[in-house]
């Protein structure tokens, strides 16, 4: 038995060789549409049409969705400031495009000794992009590396910042 669908009358419970000999009378396709129902869904339709708008349907899908790409600032523990405000720009820039952005404080030889630098650094560019990208991400050591990511603000995590800066 087999539950055909998109025949006048509406849907149908009726046995399997009754619903391929409508279909071969009418010289289409009998196409299961849900096996995993009891009874299965079935439908007559043109088979090479229904592939067709099955792709079609799967393209429109893909073309719609945001892909978001984690794009990677690198830092000095010892940065100058206008090297540093240069990056933070582009960081904005980033985020307001809606990506992922990761910092990395590099930290070469002796450097390392000094490591609470690069968190401050970390910390100056989450200050300066509080307004726009929350932190997902928090600092981590990971080697010779310190590593942050930031994240575009959601519309309510926007609201409570501007809550707060109102009270």
């Amino acid at each position: 038995m087999v539950r055909l669908v998109g025949e006048e009358g509406g849907p149908q419970v009726i046995p399997l060789n009754e619903a391929l000999q409508k279909a071969m009378e009418m010289g289409l396709d009998l196409v299961e549409i849900s096996p995993n129902q009891e009874p299965p869904v079935v439908k007559i339709v043109d088979y090479s049409k229904f592939k067709f708008e099955q792709i079609k349907k799967a393209k429109e899908a893909k073309k719609k969705q945001k892909v978001i790409q984690v794009k990677e600032i690198k830092l000095r523990p010892s940065i100058d400031l206008h090297d540093f405000q240069h990056k933070v720009r582009h960081a904005r820039e980033f985020i307001e495009e809606g990506n992922k952005v990761k910092f990395t404080v590099m930290f070469r030889g002796r450097e390392m000794v000094h490591s609470d630098l690069g968190f401050k650094v970390l910390e100056d560019v989450k200050q300066a992009l509080e307004d726009v990208a929350a932190v997902e991400t928090n600092p981590s050591k990971e080697g010779r590396n310190i590593t942050m990511i930031m994240a575009p603000m959601t519309a309510v995590q926007k609201k409570r910042v501007q809550e707060q800066n109102n009270q």
